[in-house]
C-alpha cells in the first residue's frame, strides 16, 4: 500500500548517495544523478500505491538530476509526472523551456530528456505520477505546459495541492480500496487543474470538472464554517448553480452537504472547547464562532453528535495546547497520526 524508504543503519554514510541514485533509477525512472554532499547526504522517500496512479513525497540534500534521450531508451514507465515543490526551489528544463519552481507546481514527461536541480538547501517534493494515457487531455496541448511553473496557491492549482498534502498525510491509514479511489479523484483533480492551466476547463472529462467543483465547494465550507449565513443555497449561489445541482453532486458523498456543514461546525467547536487558549471562553461565544446562532441548537447538536453536552465534555476534558483542527478527506479514511 505505502512506504517509507531511507538508508537503514547498514547503510554506510558514504554510501548513502549510491543508496538514493540506486532507488531513484531503479523504482521510478533511469537518470543520473550528482550532488556536492556525497559525505552528508539525506534522503527520505515515501510512496503510496493508488491504483492508476502513484503519490510520492521526495526529501533530499541538493541534487543534479538528468535524464538522457538514452536514460528514456533504456526505460520509460510512460508518466506525466506533476510535482508540488513543497520545500526549496528547483530549476526544471524540458522540451525547451525553463522554470525555477518554489512552492508551485511542475509538470514533466518522462518519456522526453530533462534536468532539474535544487536551488540550494534542502527540497522537497511531493509528486503525483500518471500514465499519460489516463490524462484526458491532448497530448499536443499537455506538451505546452511541460517544466512551466503552475500556481498552487490559488484557484484549481490550491484545491489539488491541499489534496495531495491531506492524502499524503492519511493515506496510509487507509484500505487499498479507499485508496484506489482516492487515486481515481487525484487524477481528475490534476487533470481538471492542467485544463484550467490551458484555459479550458470544458476539455477536461465530466468526471474531473465534478471532482474539481466538489473539492472547490468543500474549501469553501472549511473556509467559511464560522459564518452563520452558510447555507446550501448560499453554496449553491456563490458557485454560480442550482441548489438541485449542488445536491446532485454530493450524491455519491458520505455525507449530504448539509450534514457536511454541520459536522465540521460541531468538530471545530468540539477541539475548541478543550483547547488552552479557549477554555475560558463561554460555551455560547465559541458556539457562535462556529456558525450556530443559537446556543439551544447548538446544544442539542452537540449531544446528539458526541452523546454529552459541550459542558460536560469541556468539564471531562484536560486542557490541550493550541492547534487548528483539519479537514479530512472525503470518505471513510482513519485520520493518521500527526505527521506529512
Amino acid at each position: 500500500m505505502g512506504s517509507s524508504v531511507t538508508p537503514g543503519v547498514d547503510v554506510a554514510r558514504e554510501d548513502r548517495f549510491d543508496w538514493f541514485c540506486e532507488t531513484v533509477s531503479s523504482d521510478v525512472m533511469p537518470v543520473t544523478l550528482s550532488t556536492r554532499h556525497t559525505a552528508d547526504f539525506r534522503a527520505k522517500i515515501t510512496d503510496l500505491d493508488l491504483g492508476v496512479v502513484r503519490l510520492s513525497s521526495v526529501a533530499c540534500s541538493p541534487v543534479l538530476s538528468r535524464r538522457t534521450p538514452a536514460h528514456v531508451r533504456r526505460g520509460d514507465p510512460e508518466h506525466l509526472q506533476l510535482a508540488l515543490i513543497s520545500q526549496g526551489a528547483f530549476r526544471i528544463s524540458q522540451r525547451g523551456s525553463e522554470s525555477v519552481v518554489a512552492g508551485g507546481l511542475v509538470l514533466t514527461d518522462t518519456s522526453r530528456p530533462s534536468e532539474g536541480v535544487s536551488a540550494g538547501g534542502q527540497g522537497e517534493a511531493i509528486v503525483l505520477q500518471m500514465p499519460r494515457p489516463a490524462v484526458a487531455l491532448r497530448a499536443d496541448r499537455v506538451d505546452r505546459l511541460l517544466a512551466r511553473s503552475l500556481a498552487a496557491d490559488r484557484g484549481s492549482g490550491a484545491i489539488l495541492a491541499d489534496f495531495l498534502r491531506t492524502l499524503l498525510t492519511h493515506g496510509p491509514r487507509c484500505r487499498p480500496e479507499e485508496l484506489r479511489g482516492m487515486g481515481a479523484i487525484a487524477l481528475d483533480l490534476a487533470t481538471a487543474c492542467l485544463a484550467r492551466q490551458l484555459g479550458d476547463l470544458g476539455e477536461a472529462p465530466a468526471e474531473a470538472r465534478a471532482q474539481e467543483t466538489l473539492q472547490r465547494i468543500h474549501r469553501f465550507i472549511d473556509n467559511n464554517l464560522g459564518d452563520p449565513r452558510l447555507t446550501p443555497q448560499m453554496i449553491a449561489d456563490r458557485h454560480s448553480m442550482s441548489l438541485r445541482g449542488l445536491y446532485a453532486l454530493f450524491a455519491d458523498q458520505p455525507r449530504s452537504v448539509a450534514a457536511r456543514i454541520r459536522e465540521s461546525r460541531l468538530e471545530r467547536a468540539h477541539a475548541d472547547l478543550t483547547r488552552g487558549g479557549t477554555r475560558g471562553r463561554p460555551v455560547q461565544a465559541i458556539a457562535a464562532r462556529w456558525g450556530f446562532s443559537s446556543a439551544t441548537a447548538f446544544s442539542r447538536a452537540f449531544r446528539e453528535a458526541y452523546g454529552i453536552t459541550p459542558t460536560e465534555h469541556r468539564a471531562a476534558s484536560p486542557a490541550s495546547p493550541a492547534a487548528t483542527p483539519g479537514r479530512e478527506l472525503p470518505g471513510s479514511c482513519e485520520p493518521a497520526d500527526s505527521p506529512v
